[in-house]
C-alpha cells in the first residue's frame, strides 16, 4: 500500500474536496493519483511551467496551468491523446476531475496550451524522467534502442516527389535554347540552372538584336515566351527541392515535413507496399522506462542511432556504457562510433540472422595478423591488383589460392559469374570487418543473449504498448515540431503509467536475472553450413534465445546438446 510522503506540494495541488461526491473516488485510484503529483513536485517541473503564459478568453478566469498539465499528461497516460477526448475527460472521469479541480478548459483552451509547451516539453521531460529514475534507483548503464514509423495527420493522396531528375531535364532545355539566343557564354554546362541566372539571361535577351537570330522577330518572341516558361518552372522546382531539403525526397501538401515511408501495417495493398506520409521515431528504454525520444524524417534507422545518443548525452551527460539494437543499425559508421565514445554496442548487423543460423555463413574471417581465413580454411594475403581499384579508400584486396578441391566453392561462388576457379579474390574494409566481427563476439556471450532477450520485449514491448494498450498509431498533429511534443507527451503519459504500477503495487522496477547454462558438444565438420548457429529456443514470453559457443566462423561447429535455463528477464 502506498503512503503518502510528508512533502509540501506548492503547485500541484487540488482544491478541497466536495463534501458530499455523487460518484466518490476509489481510494486506490485516489492513491495513484496522490503519487502522481506528489512526482510532478518533487520533479520541479513546475519551474518550467512558470514561463508558460496562458491568456484566458476575455471575462473568464484564468485556468491553473498546473492543473490542467497534469490532467493532459495523466489523459495521455490513459491513451486519450485527442483534444475532444481530454475535454470529455475533463467533465465525465472522475480521475481527471480530481486533477483539474472545478475548471472545464475547452478543447481550444487545451490545444492552446498544448502549443505553448513546445519550448519547454524537453526539460520537462527531463526532469519528470530523472525523478522516476531517483525514485526507484535505476542505472542507466544498460539502454536498448529500437524505432517505429508513425503515420502523419495528412492527406495521403497528396504527396510531391523531389523533381531533381525534371529539373536536370529544364536545365538541359533552358541551356539550348540559350544557346540559340547566343545568351550561353557563361551559363554552366552541366547541372542545374538557376532561376537567378535565368531571370538574368531573361532580361539580356530584351536587348538581342532580331536580325542576330534565325527567323527574325517573330521567332525572338516565342524564345523569349519559352525562356519564361523555363524560369517559371525552374522557380517551382526550386520550391520543392526547398522543402525536401538535403536529406529526403518527398513531402506531402498538406505537411511538408511529413516524408513518403513505406509502414508495416499497408491498408492499401499489403505489407509495405504502398508510400504513406510518416514520421520515423526512435526511443530509448531502460528497465521498460522511456529515458529519451528521437524523432526524425530518416525513411531508416541506421542513420538515426548517432543523433539518439548525442541527445542522450546532452540530457544525462554521459554515454550509457552498453547499447542493444537490431540490425537496422549495424553500419561501420555506427560501430565507429560506439567504439570512440566508449560505448559497448550490441548492435546487430544485416548478415547476423544469416550467420546465426547457419543458412548463410561469412565467406572469411578477418585474423589478428592481418590475412583472412576462408570458409575452407585457407589463407590470403593482401594483394595489388592492376587495373582494378577497390571500391572505397578503407578497402583492400585479399588473394586466396588453391580453391580447386574446395567443398564451400559453390557457396563461396554463388554471386560470381565463373562458378569454378583456382583463386578467389576478396575485397575486404579491415577496420569495418574487425568491428562487425567485435560486435558478434560480443552478441554470442551469454551477457549478450541475455541482452538481446531483454531487447524484444524492453523496447519492442514498449512500442507494443504505445499502439495497442494505449491506441497509439497515429500522429494527430502536423508539422515537425508539434509532432515531436505530441510524441513527447506520448512518452511522458507512458513513463506515468509504469511509475504508477511500480509505485502502487510496491514491486521496484528491477528485472529478474537468469542464467542460461550452454552444454556443447563436437559436431562434425562437414556439417558446418547447415548447423551453424545455435538451437533457438521459443519461451513463453515469444522471444528465441538463439546461442553458440564463440570461435572463428570457419572452425568446426559446436552444436548445442543440452541447454537450460533457470528463467528469463522479466520487468
Amino acid at each position: 500500500m502506498f503512503r503518502q510522503e510528508s512533502h509540501t506540494m506548492t503547485h500541484f495541488t487540488i482544491s478541497e474536496p466536495l463534501l458530499l461526491y455523487t460518484f466518490p473516488l476509489e481510494a486506490k485510484e485516489q492513491e495513484k493519483l496522490d503519487a502522481f503529483l506528489l512526482l510532478l513536485e518533487k520533479s520541479g517541473a513546475w519551474k518550467y511551467l512558470n514561463e508558460v503564459r496562458l491568456d484566458s478568453e476575455l471575462g473568464r478566469p484564468q485556468i491553473n496551468k498546473f492543473r490542467l498539465f497534469s490532467a493532459i499528461v495523466y489523459c495521455f497516460a490513459l491513451g486519450k491523446s485527442s483534444l475532444r477526448e481530454i475535454e470529455a475527460a475533463c467533465y465525465y472521469d472522475l480521475r481527471v476531475v480530481y486533477l483539474i479541480g472545478e475548471d472545464r478548459p475547452s478543447s481550444s483552451t487545451i490545444s492552446r496550451f498544448i502549443s505553448l509547451l513546445e519550448n519547454c516539453i524537453t526539460p520537462i521531460f527531463i526532469s519528470i524522467v530523472q525523478a522516476i529514475v531517483e525514485e526507484f534507483a535505476i542505472s542507466l548503464d544498460t539502454v536498448f534502442l529500437d524505432g517505429s514509423k508513425f503515420e502523419a495527420n495528412s492527406n495521403k493522396y497528396k504527396f510531391v516527389w523531389k523533381p531533381t531528375t525534371f529539373h536536370l531535364r529544364l536545365s538541359e532545355k533552358a541551356l539550348n535554347l540559350l544557346r540559340l539566343m547566343h545568351l550561353s557564354d557563361d551559363v554552366p554546362k552541366d547541372g542545374i540552372i538557376s532561376s537567378k541566372l535565368l531571370t538574368e539571361k531573361l532580361t539580356e535577351s530584351q536587348k538581342i538584336d532580331p536580325e542576330l537570330i534565325e527567323g527574325g522577330e517573330t521567332a525572338l518572341k516565342k524564345m523569349r515566351s519559352q525562356l519564361y516558361e523555363y524560369l517559371i518552372k525552374s522557380v517551382e522546382y526550386e520550391e520543392k527541392e526547398a522543402i525536401c531539403g538535403p536529406d529526403r525526397n518527398s513531402y506531402y501538401k498538406t505537411d511538408h515535413d511529413a516524408t513518403a515511408m513505406c509502414l508495416k501495417e499497408d491498408y492499401y495493398s499489403g505489407l509495405g507496399s504502398q508510400m504513406h506520409a510518416a514520421y520515423n521515431t526512435q526511443i530509448v528504454v531502460c528497465r521498460g522506462i522511456i529515458v529519451f525520444y528521437y524523432l526524425s524524417q530518416d525513411r531508416s534507422d541506421i542513420r538515426t542511432l548517432i543523433p539518439t545518443l548525442e541527445g542522450f548525452k546532452s540530457m544525462y551527460g554521459c554515454y550509457p556504457k552498453r547499447i542493444c539494437a537490431d540490425a537496422g543499425y549495424g553500419s561501420f559508421a555506427n560501430y565507429k562510433y560506439c567504439n570512440t565514445k566508449g560505448i559497448e554496442a550490441f548492435i546487430k548487423y544485416p548478415s547476423w540472422n544469416g550467420e546465426r543460423t547457419g543458412r548463410y555463413p561469412a565467406v572469411y574471417e578477418y585474423l589478428e595478423d592481418g590475412t583472412v581465413s576462408c570458409l575452407g580454411g585457407r589463407t590470403g594475403n593482401r594483394v595489388e591488383i592492376p587495373n582494378r581499384h577497390p571500391k572505397t579508400q578503407q578497402s583492400a584486396f585479399y588473394k586466396v589460392e588453391n580453391c580447386t578441391n574446395c567443398q564451400f566453392m559453390a557457396y563461396c561462388r554463388r554471386f560470381m559469374k565463373e562458378k569454378e576457379g583456382n583463386e578467389r579474390i576478396f575485397e575486404v574494409m579491415p577496420e569495418y570487418v574487425t568491428l562487425k566481427q567485435g560486435a558478434r563476439d560480443r552478441l554470442l556471450r551469454p551477457e549478450g543473449i541475455e541482452m538481446r532477450v531483454n531487447r524484444s520485449y524492453q523496447v519492442e514491448g514498449t512500442f507494443g504498448v504505445l499502439k495497442q494498450n494505449m491506441a497509439y498509431t497515429r500522429f494527430r498533429r502536423r508539422k515537425l515540431a508539434k509532432v515531436r511534443l505530441e510524441f513527447a507527451l506520448t512518452c511522458l503519459g507512458l513513463n506515468i503509467r509504469k511509475f504508477l504500477k511500480f509505485k502502487i503495487s510496491g514491486t521496484p522496477v528491477v528485472v529478474k536475472h537468469f542464467r542460461i547454462k550452454f552444454f556443447f558438444s563436437l559436431a562434425k565438420q562437414d556439417l558446418f553450413p547447415y548447423f551453424f548457429g545455435c538451437l533457438g529456443i521459443l519461451f513463453e514470453v515469444k522471444c528465441v534465445c538463439c546461442c553458440i559457443q564463440k570461435r572463428p566462423i570457419y572452425q568446426s561447429l559446436q552444436a548445442v546438446s543440452r541447454t537450460s535455463i533457470d528463467s528469463i528477464c522479466l520487468p
